[in-house]
Protein backbone atom coordinates (compact mmCIF):
# COMPACT_ATOMS: atom_id res chain seq x y z
CA UNK A 1 0.00 0.00 0.00
CA UNK A 2 1.39 3.59 -1.14
CA UNK A 3 2.18 5.62 1.90
CA UNK A 4 2.35 9.32 1.13
CA UNK A 5 5.67 11.10 1.83
CA UNK A 6 6.45 12.36 5.44
CA UNK A 7 6.77 15.82 7.25
CA UNK A 8 9.14 15.30 8.76
CA UNK A 9 12.95 15.44 6.78
CA UNK A 10 15.67 14.18 9.45
CA UNK A 11 19.56 15.19 8.85
CA UNK A 12 18.25 17.89 6.27
CA UNK A 13 18.33 21.19 7.49
CA UNK A 14 15.91 23.59 5.94
CA UNK A 15 16.80 26.20 3.42
CA UNK A 16 14.67 28.84 2.67
CA UNK A 17 15.21 28.89 -1.19
CA UNK A 18 18.95 30.01 -1.03
CA UNK A 19 19.77 28.48 -4.19
CA UNK A 20 20.58 29.03 -8.10
CA UNK A 21 17.49 27.80 -10.00
CA UNK A 22 14.98 25.65 -9.09
CA UNK A 23 16.52 22.85 -10.58
CA UNK A 24 19.30 23.30 -7.80
CA UNK A 25 15.99 23.66 -5.50
CA UNK A 26 14.64 20.34 -6.30
CA UNK A 27 18.46 18.74 -6.33
CA UNK A 28 18.42 19.74 -2.40
CA UNK A 29 15.16 18.76 -1.73
CA UNK A 30 15.67 14.89 -3.42
CA UNK A 31 18.23 14.51 -0.47
CA UNK A 32 15.15 14.00 2.31
CA UNK A 33 12.07 11.60 2.23
CA UNK A 34 9.32 14.57 0.97
CA UNK A 35 7.43 15.27 -1.72
CA UNK A 36 4.13 15.64 -3.15
CA UNK A 37 1.48 13.30 -2.66
CA UNK A 38 -1.48 13.43 -4.76
CA UNK A 39 -5.29 12.23 -3.60
CA UNK A 40 -8.45 11.65 -6.03
CA UNK A 41 -11.75 13.74 -5.27
CA UNK A 42 -12.47 10.90 -2.49
CA UNK A 43 -9.93 11.56 -0.32
CA UNK A 44 -7.83 8.37 -2.05
CA UNK A 45 -4.02 8.71 -2.57
CA UNK A 46 -3.47 8.35 -6.45
CA UNK A 47 0.34 8.84 -5.98
CA UNK A 48 3.58 9.71 -3.96
CA UNK A 49 6.34 11.39 -5.89
CA UNK A 50 9.16 12.17 -3.43
CA UNK A 51 11.22 15.04 -4.51
CA UNK A 52 14.02 12.20 -4.82
CA UNK A 53 12.05 10.49 -7.65
CA UNK A 54 10.35 13.74 -8.73
CA UNK A 55 14.11 14.34 -9.71
CA UNK A 56 15.26 11.48 -11.42
CA UNK A 57 11.74 11.11 -13.63
CA UNK A 58 11.99 14.85 -14.43
CA UNK A 59 15.84 14.86 -15.28
CA UNK A 60 14.91 11.45 -17.75
CA UNK A 61 12.14 13.11 -19.30
CA UNK A 62 14.15 16.90 -19.78
CA UNK A 63 16.29 14.61 -21.90
CA UNK A 64 13.74 13.44 -23.78
CA UNK A 65 12.19 16.67 -24.73
CA UNK A 66 15.80 17.96 -25.98
CA UNK A 67 15.77 14.86 -27.87
CA UNK A 68 12.62 16.21 -29.46
CA UNK A 69 14.67 19.22 -30.83
CA UNK A 70 13.23 21.57 -28.78
CA UNK A 71 15.87 24.30 -27.51
CA UNK A 72 16.65 25.87 -24.23
CA UNK A 73 14.47 29.25 -24.04
CA UNK A 74 11.85 27.85 -25.91
CA UNK A 75 8.28 27.84 -24.43
CA UNK A 76 6.46 24.78 -23.56
CA UNK A 77 2.49 24.71 -22.54
CA UNK A 78 1.37 22.61 -20.13
CA UNK A 79 -2.73 21.91 -19.51
CA UNK A 80 -2.26 21.93 -15.35
CA UNK A 81 -3.63 18.92 -14.27
CA UNK A 82 -3.47 18.14 -10.51
CA UNK A 83 -1.29 15.05 -11.08
CA UNK A 84 2.39 13.82 -11.06
CA UNK A 85 2.08 14.45 -15.02
CA UNK A 86 1.97 18.07 -14.99
CA UNK A 87 4.63 18.02 -11.77
CA UNK A 88 7.22 15.82 -13.87
CA UNK A 89 6.74 17.85 -17.07
CA UNK A 90 7.04 21.53 -15.19
CA UNK A 91 10.59 20.38 -13.78
CA UNK A 92 11.41 18.64 -16.80
CA UNK A 93 11.41 22.03 -18.60
CA UNK A 94 13.31 23.37 -15.60
CA UNK A 95 16.26 21.18 -16.10
CA UNK A 96 16.28 21.00 -19.86
CA UNK A 97 16.53 25.19 -19.94
CA UNK A 98 12.67 25.18 -21.71
CA UNK A 99 10.22 27.91 -20.19
CA UNK A 100 6.77 25.79 -19.37
CA UNK A 101 3.52 28.41 -19.33
CA UNK A 102 1.07 26.43 -17.27
CA UNK A 103 -2.23 26.33 -19.06
CA UNK A 104 -5.82 26.16 -17.37
CA UNK A 105 -8.14 23.45 -17.41
CA UNK A 106 -11.66 23.72 -19.04
CA UNK A 107 -13.67 24.61 -15.74
CA UNK A 108 -13.65 28.33 -15.82
CA UNK A 109 -14.88 28.32 -19.49
CA UNK A 110 -18.27 28.51 -21.03
CA UNK A 111 -17.60 25.28 -23.26
CA UNK A 112 -15.37 23.15 -25.50
CA UNK A 113 -15.21 25.68 -28.45
CA UNK A 114 -14.40 28.55 -25.54
CA UNK A 115 -11.54 27.23 -24.43
CA UNK A 116 -10.26 25.45 -27.81
CA UNK A 117 -9.84 29.31 -28.39
CA UNK A 118 -8.43 30.48 -25.16
CA UNK A 119 -6.14 28.07 -25.13
CA UNK A 120 -5.09 28.85 -28.64
CA UNK A 121 -5.22 32.54 -27.86
CA UNK A 122 -2.27 30.93 -25.10
CA UNK A 123 -0.13 29.84 -26.56
CA UNK A 124 0.27 32.01 -29.56
CA UNK A 125 0.87 34.81 -27.10
CA UNK A 126 3.88 33.09 -25.77
CA UNK A 127 4.90 31.44 -29.08
CA UNK A 128 4.92 28.43 -27.83
CA UNK A 129 6.70 25.41 -29.76
CA UNK A 130 5.57 22.42 -27.42
CA UNK A 131 1.87 21.81 -26.10
CA UNK A 132 1.52 18.73 -23.26
CA UNK A 133 -1.69 17.52 -21.75
CA UNK A 134 -3.98 15.24 -20.18
CA UNK A 135 -4.94 12.30 -22.73
CA UNK A 136 -8.73 13.34 -21.12
CA UNK A 137 -8.11 16.56 -22.98
CA UNK A 138 -6.01 15.14 -26.02
CA UNK A 139 -9.11 15.75 -28.11
CA UNK A 140 -9.41 19.43 -26.99
CA UNK A 141 -5.85 20.06 -27.16
CA UNK A 142 -5.69 18.83 -31.02
CA UNK A 143 -8.14 21.80 -32.38
CA UNK A 144 -5.94 24.27 -30.30
CA UNK A 145 -2.78 23.59 -31.46
CA UNK A 146 -4.28 22.24 -34.90
CA UNK A 147 -1.95 24.92 -37.59
CA UNK A 148 0.49 26.57 -35.17
CA UNK A 149 3.44 24.58 -36.39
CA UNK A 150 4.41 22.99 -33.01
CA UNK A 151 7.14 20.51 -32.81
CA UNK A 152 4.90 18.02 -30.66
CA UNK A 153 2.22 18.14 -29.22
CA UNK A 154 -0.10 15.41 -26.88
CA UNK A 155 0.76 13.44 -23.84
CA UNK A 156 3.85 13.20 -22.38
CA UNK A 157 3.79 8.93 -23.55
CA UNK A 158 4.82 10.32 -26.69
CA UNK A 159 7.79 11.13 -25.57
CA UNK A 160 8.58 7.16 -24.58
CA UNK A 161 9.96 6.73 -28.20
CA UNK A 162 12.32 9.87 -28.12
CA UNK A 163 15.69 8.86 -28.09
CA UNK A 164 17.47 10.86 -25.43
CA UNK A 165 19.51 14.09 -25.29
CA UNK A 166 22.87 12.66 -24.41
CA UNK A 167 24.99 15.43 -23.60
CA UNK A 168 25.52 17.65 -20.70
CA UNK A 169 21.82 19.38 -19.68
CA UNK A 170 22.10 23.43 -20.19
CA UNK A 171 23.44 25.25 -17.24
CA UNK A 172 20.90 27.14 -15.35
CA UNK A 173 20.37 31.32 -15.75
CA UNK A 174 19.15 32.59 -12.41
CA UNK A 175 18.14 35.62 -14.08
CA UNK A 176 17.01 33.66 -17.10
CA UNK A 177 12.94 33.15 -17.50
CA UNK A 178 11.88 30.01 -15.44
CA UNK A 179 8.31 29.82 -16.34
CA UNK A 180 5.38 32.14 -17.39
CA UNK A 181 2.67 32.63 -15.03
CA UNK A 182 -0.68 33.23 -17.34
CA UNK A 183 -2.63 36.52 -15.55
CA UNK A 184 -6.30 35.10 -14.76
CA UNK A 185 -7.76 37.58 -17.15
CA UNK A 186 -9.99 39.84 -14.19
CA UNK A 187 -9.71 43.07 -16.50
CA UNK A 188 -8.03 41.83 -20.14
CA UNK A 189 -7.51 39.10 -21.79
CA UNK A 190 -4.51 36.87 -19.63
CA UNK A 191 -0.76 37.72 -20.66
CA UNK A 192 2.18 35.51 -19.76
CA UNK A 193 4.51 36.92 -16.82
CA UNK A 194 7.91 36.32 -17.13
CA UNK A 195 8.85 34.72 -13.67
CA UNK A 196 13.27 34.43 -13.55
CA UNK A 197 14.45 32.12 -11.53
CA UNK A 198 16.07 34.60 -9.00
CA UNK A 199 12.40 36.21 -8.76
CA UNK A 200 10.79 33.09 -7.42
CA UNK A 201 13.27 32.08 -5.27
CA UNK A 202 13.28 35.88 -3.82
CA UNK A 203 10.12 35.17 -3.19
CA UNK A 204 9.67 31.85 -1.75
CA UNK A 205 12.69 32.95 0.63
CA UNK A 206 10.83 35.64 2.26
CA UNK A 207 7.28 33.89 2.28
CA UNK A 208 8.95 30.70 3.49
CA UNK A 209 11.03 32.44 6.30
CA UNK A 210 9.55 36.08 7.38
CA UNK A 211 5.92 35.15 6.19
CA UNK A 212 4.70 31.61 6.66
CA UNK A 213 7.67 31.13 9.19
CA UNK A 214 8.07 27.12 7.72
CA UNK A 215 9.99 24.88 9.93
CA UNK A 216 10.75 21.18 9.70
CA UNK A 217 7.48 19.38 10.39
CA UNK A 218 5.27 21.85 8.32
CA UNK A 219 2.80 20.42 5.91
CA UNK A 220 1.16 21.71 3.32
CA UNK A 221 -2.47 20.54 1.91
CA UNK A 222 -4.35 22.25 -1.21
CA UNK A 223 -6.78 22.05 -4.36
CA UNK A 224 -5.62 24.96 -5.72
CA UNK A 225 -4.98 25.04 -9.41
CA UNK A 226 -1.69 24.70 -10.71
CA UNK A 227 -2.31 27.53 -13.34
CA UNK A 228 -2.90 30.01 -10.87
CA UNK A 229 -0.02 31.68 -8.80
CA UNK A 230 -1.58 30.53 -5.60
CA UNK A 231 -1.59 26.94 -6.80
CA UNK A 232 1.61 26.97 -8.65
CA UNK A 233 3.95 28.85 -6.41
CA UNK A 234 2.03 28.75 -3.01
CA UNK A 235 1.80 25.23 -2.99
CA UNK A 236 4.10 23.35 -5.84
CA UNK A 237 6.84 25.68 -5.87
CA UNK A 238 7.72 27.48 -2.52
CA UNK A 239 7.44 24.26 -0.43
CA UNK A 240 9.73 22.16 -2.63
CA UNK A 241 12.33 25.17 -2.13
CA UNK A 242 11.16 24.99 1.33
CA UNK A 243 11.66 20.91 1.18
CA UNK A 244 7.95 20.44 2.65
CA UNK A 245 5.63 17.63 1.58
CA UNK A 246 2.41 19.10 0.05
CA UNK A 247 -1.37 17.18 -0.35
CA UNK A 248 -3.24 18.03 -3.21
CA UNK A 249 -6.63 17.54 -4.15
CA UNK A 250 -8.15 17.94 -7.97
CA UNK A 251 -9.30 21.16 -8.66
CA UNK A 252 -12.47 20.35 -10.09
CA UNK A 253 -13.48 18.18 -7.17
CA UNK A 254 -13.12 20.81 -4.50
CA UNK A 255 -16.68 22.13 -5.28
CA UNK A 256 -18.13 18.55 -5.35
CA UNK A 257 -16.81 17.71 -1.88
CA UNK A 258 -15.31 20.48 -0.19
CA UNK A 259 -15.20 18.88 3.10
CA UNK A 260 -12.57 16.29 1.59
CA UNK A 261 -9.97 19.33 1.91
CA UNK A 262 -10.82 19.85 5.40
CA UNK A 263 -10.55 16.21 6.32
CA UNK A 264 -6.89 15.57 4.29
CA UNK A 265 -5.65 18.84 6.61
CA UNK A 266 -7.22 16.97 9.58
CA UNK A 267 -5.61 13.08 8.30
CA UNK A 268 -2.63 14.14 7.47
CA UNK A 269 -2.24 17.25 9.87
CA UNK A 270 -1.84 19.39 7.97
CA UNK A 271 -0.32 22.96 9.29
CA UNK A 272 -0.19 25.57 5.84
CA UNK A 273 -3.47 25.84 3.79
CA UNK A 274 -5.07 28.81 1.32
CA UNK A 275 -7.97 29.53 0.14
CA UNK A 276 -10.05 32.14 -1.58
CA UNK A 277 -13.02 33.38 0.38
CA UNK A 278 -15.35 30.99 -1.36
CA UNK A 279 -13.21 28.03 -0.04
CA UNK A 280 -14.33 28.85 3.55
CA UNK A 281 -17.81 29.68 2.44
CA UNK A 282 -18.52 26.49 0.80
CA UNK A 283 -17.14 24.48 3.38
CA UNK A 284 -19.30 26.33 6.06
CA UNK A 285 -22.08 25.74 4.26
CA UNK A 286 -21.68 21.68 3.49
CA UNK A 287 -20.83 21.61 7.16
CA UNK A 288 -24.41 22.52 7.95
CA UNK A 289 -25.87 19.36 6.17
CA UNK A 290 -22.85 17.09 6.10
CA UNK A 291 -21.61 15.51 9.95
CA UNK A 292 -17.82 16.73 10.69
CA UNK A 293 -17.33 14.54 13.74
CA UNK A 294 -14.41 12.94 12.78
CA UNK A 295 -12.65 16.50 11.65
CA UNK A 296 -9.63 17.57 13.76
CA UNK A 297 -8.41 21.04 12.71
CA UNK A 298 -6.06 21.93 15.44
CA UNK A 299 -2.93 21.39 13.19
CA UNK A 300 -4.04 23.89 10.86
CA UNK A 301 -2.09 27.03 11.91
CA UNK A 302 -1.70 28.90 8.81
CA UNK A 303 -5.23 29.31 6.87
CA UNK A 304 -4.40 31.66 4.56
CA UNK A 305 -6.33 33.94 2.88
CA UNK A 306 -5.84 35.81 -0.77
CA UNK A 307 -6.83 35.89 -4.52
CA UNK A 308 -9.98 37.97 -4.20
CA UNK A 309 -11.11 40.63 -1.97
CA UNK A 310 -11.47 39.04 1.75
CA UNK A 311 -14.93 38.97 3.12
CA UNK A 312 -14.82 39.19 6.84
CA UNK A 313 -18.27 37.59 7.98
CA UNK A 314 -17.04 34.34 5.40
CA UNK A 315 -13.96 34.22 8.08
CA UNK A 316 -16.16 34.62 11.23
CA UNK A 317 -19.18 32.19 9.88
CA UNK A 318 -16.17 30.34 9.13
CA UNK A 319 -14.47 29.65 12.53
CA UNK A 320 -17.73 29.91 14.23
CA UNK A 321 -18.80 26.92 12.42
CA UNK A 322 -15.84 24.59 12.81
CA UNK A 323 -14.64 26.16 16.25
CA UNK A 324 -15.79 22.72 18.12
CA UNK A 325 -13.60 20.82 15.37
CA UNK A 326 -10.33 22.62 16.87
CA UNK A 327 -10.05 25.10 14.53
CA UNK A 328 -8.89 28.99 15.66
CA UNK A 329 -9.44 32.38 14.01
CA UNK A 330 -6.24 33.11 14.88
CA UNK A 331 -4.89 30.72 12.00
CA UNK A 332 -6.35 33.08 9.44
CA UNK A 333 -3.56 34.65 7.38
CA UNK A 334 -4.96 37.09 5.22
CA UNK A 335 -2.44 37.86 2.33
CA UNK A 336 -2.01 40.35 -0.09
CA UNK A 337 -0.21 39.39 -3.46
CA UNK A 338 -0.25 38.96 -7.71
CA UNK A 339 1.32 36.92 -10.07
CA UNK A 340 3.20 39.97 -11.53
CA UNK A 341 5.27 40.01 -8.14
CA UNK A 342 5.25 36.32 -8.19
CA UNK A 343 3.06 35.41 -5.29
CA UNK A 344 2.94 37.13 -2.09
CA UNK A 345 4.12 40.88 -0.99
CA UNK A 346 1.91 40.84 2.26
CA UNK A 347 1.44 38.73 5.43
CA UNK A 348 -0.33 39.74 8.55
CA UNK A 349 1.93 38.31 11.64
CA UNK A 350 1.30 34.88 12.95
CA UNK A 351 -1.43 34.36 15.45
CA UNK A 352 -2.77 37.84 14.09
CA UNK A 353 -5.98 36.44 12.65
CA UNK A 354 -8.13 38.14 10.08
CA UNK A 355 -7.75 42.12 12.54
CA UNK A 356 -10.45 43.79 10.52
CA UNK A 357 -11.16 47.87 10.15
CA UNK A 358 -14.09 49.16 10.45
CA UNK A 359 -15.08 52.91 8.87
CA UNK A 360 -17.55 54.96 7.66
CA UNK A 361 -19.56 54.45 5.01
CA UNK A 362 -20.61 58.03 4.22
CA UNK A 363 -16.95 59.39 5.00
CA UNK A 364 -15.00 56.96 2.52
CA UNK A 365 -18.30 57.59 -0.21
CA UNK A 366 -18.37 60.73 -0.24
CA UNK A 367 -14.82 62.95 0.59
CA UNK A 368 -12.08 62.90 -1.32
CA UNK A 369 -10.34 59.11 -0.64
CA UNK A 370 -10.63 59.45 3.32
CA UNK A 371 -10.94 56.47 5.84
CA UNK A 372 -12.45 57.38 8.85
CA UNK A 373 -13.45 54.93 11.70
CA UNK A 374 -17.13 54.63 12.39
CA UNK A 375 -18.67 55.59 15.22
CA UNK A 376 -21.85 53.27 17.10
CA UNK A 377 -24.85 54.33 14.80
CA UNK A 378 -22.53 55.51 11.62
CA UNK A 379 -23.19 53.48 8.41
CA UNK A 380 -20.00 51.01 8.46
CA UNK A 381 -17.75 49.18 5.86
CA UNK A 382 -15.49 47.00 7.13
CA UNK A 383 -12.33 45.82 5.30
CA UNK A 384 -9.65 43.39 6.83
CA UNK A 385 -5.86 44.06 7.19
CA UNK A 386 -3.72 41.92 4.83
CA UNK A 387 -0.32 42.46 6.74
CA UNK A 388 3.27 44.12 6.09
CA UNK A 389 5.53 44.08 2.87
CA UNK A 390 7.95 41.36 3.02
CA UNK A 391 11.60 41.94 3.56
CA UNK A 392 13.81 43.77 0.91
CA UNK A 393 10.26 44.95 -0.47
CA UNK A 394 8.26 48.56 -0.60
CA UNK A 395 4.83 49.51 -0.77
CA UNK A 396 3.29 53.18 -1.42
CA UNK A 397 -0.15 53.90 -1.63
CA UNK A 398 -0.16 57.11 -4.05
CA UNK A 399 -2.80 59.91 -5.26
CA UNK A 400 -3.07 60.64 -8.39
CA UNK A 401 -0.43 62.88 -9.05
CA UNK A 402 1.69 60.42 -7.88
CA UNK A 403 2.46 61.40 -4.30
CA UNK A 404 2.73 58.77 -1.83
CA UNK A 405 -0.25 59.25 1.13
CA UNK A 406 -0.13 58.87 4.82
CA UNK A 407 -2.76 56.54 6.48
CA UNK A 408 -6.26 56.56 6.05
CA UNK A 409 -5.73 57.57 3.00
CA UNK A 410 -7.29 55.47 -0.35
CA UNK A 411 -5.12 55.59 -3.11
CA UNK A 412 -3.13 53.37 -6.34
CA UNK A 413 -1.26 50.78 -4.33
CA UNK A 414 2.55 50.25 -5.85
CA UNK A 415 5.25 48.20 -4.99
CA UNK A 416 9.11 47.61 -5.74
CA UNK A 417 11.17 44.42 -4.77
CA UNK A 418 13.19 41.97 -5.83
CA UNK A 419 9.71 39.42 -6.51
CA UNK A 420 8.99 41.38 -9.26
CA UNK A 421 8.50 40.24 -13.09
CA UNK A 422 10.61 40.92 -15.57
CA UNK A 423 7.34 42.17 -17.94
CA UNK A 424 4.51 40.66 -19.49
CA UNK A 425 6.22 37.75 -22.35
CA UNK A 426 6.16 39.66 -25.71
CA UNK A 427 4.29 42.66 -24.52
CA UNK A 428 6.26 45.53 -23.88
CA UNK A 429 3.64 48.87 -24.03
CA UNK A 430 1.58 46.33 -21.49
CA UNK A 431 4.52 46.27 -19.33
CA UNK A 432 5.86 50.08 -19.62
CA UNK A 433 2.33 50.76 -18.43
CA UNK A 434 2.48 48.94 -15.16
CA UNK A 435 6.32 49.03 -14.21
CA UNK A 436 8.49 52.06 -14.79
CA UNK A 437 11.67 52.89 -14.76
CA UNK A 438 12.96 52.17 -11.06
CA UNK A 439 11.28 48.97 -10.99
CA UNK A 440 7.54 50.44 -9.57
CA UNK A 441 4.95 48.33 -10.24
CA UNK A 442 1.22 49.54 -10.36
CA UNK A 443 -0.21 46.90 -9.08
CA UNK A 444 -3.58 48.24 -9.89
CA UNK A 445 -5.51 47.52 -6.76
CA UNK A 446 -6.53 50.69 -4.62
CA UNK A 447 -6.29 50.46 -0.65
CA UNK A 448 -4.72 51.85 2.46
CA UNK A 449 -2.41 51.89 4.68
CA UNK A 450 -3.44 51.20 9.15
CA UNK A 451 -0.38 50.33 10.96
CA UNK A 452 1.68 49.39 8.28
CA UNK A 453 -0.37 46.88 7.23
CA UNK A 454 -2.28 46.95 3.64
CA UNK A 455 -5.86 47.35 3.61
CA UNK A 456 -7.43 46.19 -0.27
CA UNK A 457 -10.71 48.33 -0.86
CA UNK A 458 -10.72 46.93 -4.34
CA UNK A 459 -9.42 47.15 -8.29
CA UNK A 460 -9.31 50.58 -9.44
CA UNK A 461 -11.34 49.75 -12.68
CA UNK A 462 -14.14 48.56 -10.43
CA UNK A 463 -14.79 51.69 -8.68
CA UNK A 464 -18.42 53.26 -9.35
CA UNK A 465 -18.57 57.01 -9.10
CA UNK A 466 -22.09 58.36 -9.06
CA UNK A 467 -23.45 61.74 -8.43
CA UNK A 468 -19.90 62.75 -7.09
CA UNK A 469 -19.86 59.05 -4.20
CA UNK A 470 -17.77 56.09 -4.74
CA UNK A 471 -19.30 52.99 -4.31
CA UNK A 472 -17.41 49.49 -4.63
CA UNK A 473 -18.99 47.17 -6.55
CA UNK A 474 -18.62 44.57 -4.19
CA UNK A 475 -20.43 45.76 -1.11
CA UNK A 476 -23.70 46.17 -3.90
CA UNK A 477 -22.54 42.13 -4.45
CA UNK A 478 -22.07 41.38 -0.96
CA UNK A 479 -25.21 43.04 0.22
CA UNK A 480 -27.47 41.39 -2.41
CA UNK A 481 -26.11 38.14 -1.82
CA UNK A 482 -26.43 38.17 1.90
CA UNK A 483 -30.10 39.51 2.03
CA UNK A 484 -32.06 37.89 -0.68
CA UNK A 485 -32.75 34.52 0.14
CA UNK A 486 -32.25 32.50 -3.08
CA UNK A 487 -29.18 34.31 -4.18
CA UNK A 488 -25.45 32.75 -3.68
CA UNK A 489 -22.10 33.98 -4.02
CA UNK A 490 -20.98 34.80 -7.35
CA UNK A 491 -24.60 35.30 -8.23
CA UNK A 492 -23.91 38.91 -8.88
CA UNK A 493 -22.17 41.38 -11.02
CA UNK A 494 -21.58 45.23 -10.48
CA UNK A 495 -20.79 47.74 -12.67
CA UNK A 496 -21.15 51.31 -14.69
CA UNK A 497 -21.80 52.17 -17.59
CA UNK A 498 -22.66 55.40 -19.29
CA UNK A 499 -25.93 55.66 -21.22
CA UNK A 500 -25.42 59.27 -22.75
CA UNK A 501 -26.78 61.24 -19.77
CA UNK A 502 -24.80 59.64 -16.80
CA UNK A 503 -23.13 56.89 -15.03
CA UNK A 504 -25.59 53.80 -14.72
CA UNK A 505 -25.64 51.31 -12.06
CA UNK A 506 -25.77 47.96 -13.81
CA UNK A 507 -26.84 45.01 -11.56
CA UNK A 508 -26.29 41.41 -13.23
CA UNK A 509 -28.12 38.52 -10.89
CA UNK A 510 -27.93 34.71 -11.77
CA UNK A 511 -31.89 33.92 -12.12
CA UNK A 512 -32.66 29.91 -11.42
CA UNK A 513 -36.64 30.33 -11.85
CA UNK A 514 -38.42 30.56 -15.07
CA UNK A 515 -41.51 31.48 -12.85
CA UNK A 516 -42.33 35.44 -14.07
CA UNK A 517 -43.84 36.56 -10.22
CA UNK A 518 -40.28 34.62 -8.32
CA UNK A 519 -38.60 36.88 -11.28
CA UNK A 520 -40.50 40.18 -10.35
CA UNK A 521 -39.84 39.30 -6.79
CA UNK A 522 -36.47 38.60 -6.79
CA UNK A 523 -36.19 42.01 -9.16
CA UNK A 524 -37.59 43.82 -6.44
CA UNK A 525 -36.31 42.58 -3.28
CA UNK A 526 -32.48 43.55 -4.87
CA UNK A 527 -33.52 46.91 -5.52
CA UNK A 528 -35.09 47.82 -2.12
CA UNK A 529 -31.85 46.22 -0.94
CA UNK A 530 -30.09 48.79 -2.88
CA UNK A 531 -32.08 51.32 -2.16
CA UNK A 532 -32.42 51.15 1.48
CA UNK A 533 -28.72 49.88 2.40
CA UNK A 534 -27.20 52.14 -0.14
CA UNK A 535 -29.19 54.55 -1.14
CA UNK A 536 -28.30 53.57 -4.90
CA UNK A 537 -30.47 53.07 -8.22
CA UNK A 538 -29.77 50.20 -10.11
CA UNK A 539 -30.96 48.64 -13.59
CA UNK A 540 -31.30 44.76 -12.48
CA UNK A 541 -30.80 42.47 -15.42
CA UNK A 542 -31.51 38.64 -14.55
CA UNK A 543 -29.49 36.73 -16.36
CA UNK A 544 -29.22 32.88 -16.45
CA UNK A 545 -27.71 30.35 -14.15
CA UNK A 546 -24.15 29.70 -14.80
CA UNK A 547 -23.41 32.96 -17.27
CA UNK A 548 -21.41 35.07 -15.24
CA UNK A 549 -17.84 35.12 -16.34
CA UNK A 550 -15.24 33.39 -14.24
CA UNK A 551 -11.42 34.24 -14.50
CA UNK A 552 -8.91 31.20 -14.66
CA UNK A 553 -8.95 31.74 -10.74
CA UNK A 554 -12.67 31.60 -10.17
CA UNK A 555 -13.09 35.09 -9.45
CA UNK A 556 -15.99 36.97 -11.00
CA UNK A 557 -14.60 38.68 -13.76
CA UNK A 558 -16.66 42.43 -13.90
CA UNK A 559 -14.80 43.79 -17.14
CA UNK A 560 -16.31 40.75 -19.25
CA UNK A 561 -19.68 40.80 -17.33
CA UNK A 562 -19.85 44.77 -18.40
CA UNK A 563 -18.41 43.70 -22.32
CA UNK A 564 -20.97 40.93 -22.88
CA UNK A 565 -24.11 43.36 -21.00
CA UNK A 566 -22.87 45.77 -23.82
CA UNK A 567 -22.36 43.34 -26.60
CA UNK A 568 -26.14 42.45 -25.89
CA UNK A 569 -25.38 39.27 -24.49
CA UNK A 570 -28.21 39.38 -21.88
CA UNK A 571 -31.09 40.10 -24.23
CA UNK A 572 -33.74 43.05 -22.87
CA UNK A 573 -36.08 41.17 -22.22
CA UNK A 574 -34.63 40.06 -18.69
CA UNK A 575 -33.87 43.91 -17.94
CA UNK A 576 -36.09 45.34 -15.08
CA UNK A 577 -36.91 48.60 -15.32
CA UNK A 578 -34.23 51.32 -12.92
CA UNK A 579 -35.10 51.29 -9.27
CA UNK A 580 -36.98 53.97 -8.21
CA UNK A 581 -36.49 55.93 -5.15
CA UNK A 582 -38.88 55.98 -2.88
Amino acid sequence: MTSATPSHRPGLPVRYADFGSIAEALDYAAQGPTGFNFYSGKGVLSEALTYARLRDEAITLARRLLGAGLQPGERVGLIAESDGDFVRAFFACQYAGLVPAPLPLPAAFGGKDTYIAHIRRMLESCGATAAFGPAMLGDWLAPAVAGLGLRMSGTLDQLATVAPHQGDLPPQDPDGISYLQFSSGSTRFPMGIAVTHRAFLSNAAHVGRSGLMIGDGDRCVSWLPFYHDMGLVGFLLIPMACQVSVDTLPTREFARRPLIWLDLISRNRGTISYSPSFGYELCARRAETLPTDGIDLSSWRSAGIGGDMIRPKVLANFASRFAANGFSAGAFVPSYGMAEATLALNFTPRGQGAQVDVVDSIVLENEHRAVAPANDGDRSRTFVLCGRILPEHEIEVRDAAGSPQPQRRIGRIFVRGPSLMTGYYGAPEETARVLDAEGWLDTGDLGYLLDDQIVITGRAKDLIIVNGRNLWPQDLEWTAEAEVASLRSGDVAVFSVDNGLEEEVVTLVQCRSPDPAARDSLTDAIANVFRSRHGVLSRIVLVPPHSLPQTTSGKLSRSRARAMYLDGAFTAANAAPVAKSA
